[in-house]
């Protein structure tokens, strides 16, 4: 914080509306450092807090009517794209897809608060052909509501975020190296937590190919579609003679998967 401040001073607005321009489209630069500084700068007066909340939620809407035209345009692809590239993608796609199947574009309302459906609700809501005014109302207003909580946390807290950044100033690199290692430590472990996973899944995986051969073969097996609604519309490909159950509701509807068969889960 100490060192984004004084940046702040210097550049101002045009540091925020790049800042959140860029965040939104993915990259890893954090927003919310600078909205909570410029929040308090406003609350001392440097700076004033209305056209800040404009910027914010400008930026925020001109980088998620961008990926809101590739998901129109590019379909799965685009989100799949998005959640390969985060940090827990097994979650990332089915977590977005069932928060956006419950709750449509009211989804767009919190969705920047929620990891993982941040990055991915606005390509999701071009993949499922959302009408363009219902977006933008319902993102704008998600980028407002997300815009104002932090710039009005900033202002609020001013004098202990002020505090704060004289704190972190005579720390020096002390911090920051405690900041780095923590984060390292964190991706590290993320990045075993996958590889785990993918190691598992190698061993029980079926190809597409070895399972028309067994069922060509007549084996008895039962296949469980376990793909979300969002999923199998409006062309997606059904499998003959599968159980299709909503992964979110598989706790619910167990017994109907047989037990006297081996038993093969699809999921994307």
């Amino acid at each position: 914080m100490h060192a984004v401040i004084p940046f702040l001073l210097r550049h101002g607005y045009w540091v925020l509306f790049a800042n959140v321009f860029v965040e939104q489209l993915g990259l890893p630069v954090p927003a919310v450092p600078v909205l909570l500084a410029m929040g308090a700068l406003a609350g001392l007066g440097d700076f004033s807090f209305l056209p800040a909340l404009v910027l914010a939620i400008s930026a925020s809407l001109a980088s998620d009517l961008i990926w809101f035209r590739l998901g129109r345009v590019r379909g799965h692809s685009i989100l799949n794209l998005l959640c390969r590239v985060s940090l827990e993608p097994d979650s990332c796609v089915s977590n977005t897809k069932g928060l956006f199947s419950r709750f449509g574009a009211f989804a767009l309302l919190f969705a920047k608060f929620v990891p993982g459906l941040n990055a991915a609700a606005a390509p999701l809501a071009g993949l499922t052909r959302m009408r363009a005014w219902k977006f933008v109302s319902a993102d704008a207003s998600g980028a407002a509501a997300w815009s104002a909580t932090y710039l009005a946390a900033g202002f609020v807290f001013r004098n202990q975020l002020e505090r704060a950044a004289q704190q972190a100033g005579r720390l020096g690199s002390w911090l920051l190296l405690a900041l780095a290692a923590g984060l390292a430590a964190y991706i590290a472990l993320k990045y075993y937590q996958r590889r785990r996973f993918i190691r598992d899944l190698r061993v029980a995986r079926v190809t597409p190919e070895e399972l028309w051969a067994m069922l060509e073969s007549g084996a008895d097996v039962a296949v469980v579609d376990l793909r979300r609604g969002l999923e199998l519309e409006p062309d997606a490909v059904k499998l003959p003679g599968a159980i299709w159950i909503d992964m979110g509701e598989i706790e619910t509807r167990h017994a109907e998967i047989p037990r006297d068969k081996e038993v093969i889960l699809y999921c994307s």
